[in-house]
């Protein structure tokens, strides 16, 4: 093969270092190696987009493809072609000069071809008495058979990444349809729990799906929504459990109300009343139908609370409660704020707001003025804890990815 030594371009085109190692491994290509051009070219099309092609530049490729007469390219084989730029436009479907011009470009510097230039930057051929060719100037493409293997790797990289795409979009429509109608019957339906602000989760959720997503995109929201979907129905399932529990003797629920009651008071008491103050059961309730976020996506918009968590990990609201109360006395957050809190957000809301408040530990003074602050904005209706807590998410994701 005569592609085996480093040919300098014609005119003003500069010679970069780049070039000089690429035609140099070409002359590396294993002997006797071989491959369907055309399978290449299948392979360099599926990865255009990794290796920086344009559909033009495609067309260019095919054409110098096409002035190969062996569908097979081996490495003991003259593997330049050398059509003028007439034959090249008349084969690429009458493209543009200068069209054709910069996409050759972009082709060597693809790493796909190499130009083989003569003296005068004409191609063609000289041949020898026999009628072979003994030398020839124009574009090289044993680049594409050294790489054969290389872009095959490539393509099925891409294909693998489109199946994942389309399976992750999938996912995500059925799992947005999902939440949507329970949202919906559970509305309809009357089940207790606040609904309002778990259609206002998913509406902020949808409204992140831009036209053309990502895959990193779609598979975040995908995971949230997710999350969302799990506490819709934990949250129809603690309805059915109570539904059931009412059906047992008074006698029986009375017990369960004061024995197995889930009231913050059990975690820490009153300030204003050491020795036994605790929420109304009315009050219970009302906070417990209030619960207004999934638990896991309470957790990862604020991860640092899971290590006050008992055993160092939440799994339960009540685990969160309790770290809250942990974390409430190390942010120096007086017992009398945090009850405040619990009595006008509710317990799980005011536990949220600790694991922001944690989350945000470096940008707050006071955690205990914040809470406070917090509190009478919440009980003048100026207040929810939706759109912090959908910041820290978006900021911990942009974290993670930047991370990772």
């Amino acid at each position: 093969m005569q592609s085996g030594h480093v040919t300098t371009p014609f005119g003003r085109r500069p010679m970069t270092l780049a070039l000089v190692k690429r035609q140099m491994a070409v002359a590396a290509i294993k002997p006797g190696k071989s491959a369907d051009k055309w399978k290449i070219f299948r392979d360099a099309s599926e990865a255009r987009e990794l290796l920086g092609l344009q559909d033009r530049s495609l067309a260019i490729l095919d054409a110098l493809l096409s002035f190969y007469p062996e569908n097979e390219l081996r490495q003991d084989a003259q593997l330049i072609v050398f059509p003028s730029n007439a034959q090249l436009t008349l084969r690429a479907h009458g493209i543009a000069g200068a069209t054709l011009r910069r996409h050759l470009t972009i082709l060597v510097e693809a790493g796909l071809i190499v130009r083989k230039d003569s003296a005068n930057g004409k191609r063609y051929a000289r041949k020898d008495r026999a009628g072979e060719i003994e030398n020839a100037f124009g574009f090289d493409i044993s680049p594409l058979l050294m790489r054969s293997e290389e872009l095959a790797a490539m393509a099925q990289q891409v294909a693998a990444e489109r199946a994942t795409f389309r399976r992750a979009k999938e996912n995500l429509t059925i799992c947005r349809r999902d939440v949507r109608k329970l949202i919906s019957a559970a509305v309809e339906e009357g089940a207790s729990g606040d609904w309002t602000m778990i259609e206002d989760v998913y509406i902020r959720l949808v409204g992140r799906i831009s036209r053309t997503p990502t895959i990193s995109e779609v598979t975040a929201i995908l995971e949230e929504m997710e999350l969302l979907r799990d506490e819709v129905l934990n949250t129809l399932e603690t309805q059915q459990k109570d539904e059931n529990n009412s059906a047992n003797a008074a006698h029986s629920e009375r017990h369960l109300q004061s024995s197995n009651t889930e009231s913050i008071n059990e975690l820490e008491p009153r300030s204003r009343n050491e020795q036994g103050a605790t929420l109304s059961e009315n009050n219970q309730r009302k906070h417990e139908a209030a619960r207004a976020f999934p638990l896991g996506m309470v957790l990862k918009a604020c991860p640092d609370i899971a290590a006050y968590g008992p055993g160092g990990a939440i799994s339960s609201w009540r685990d969160l409660m309790s770290a809250a109360v942990v974390v409430r006395s190390t942010l120096g957050v007086s017992p009398s704020a945090y009850q405040d809190a619990c009595d006008v957000m509710g317990p799980e809301n005011a536990a949220i707001a600790i694991a922001s408040i944690l989350e945000r530990g470096g940008h707050i003074n006071s955690a205990g003025g914040y809470l406070r602050d917090l509190t009478r904005r919440t009980e003048r209706g100026e207040f929810s804890l939706g759109p912090m807590l959908m910041a820290l998410l978006r900021a911990n994701g942009a974290a993670s990815a930047r991370t990772g």
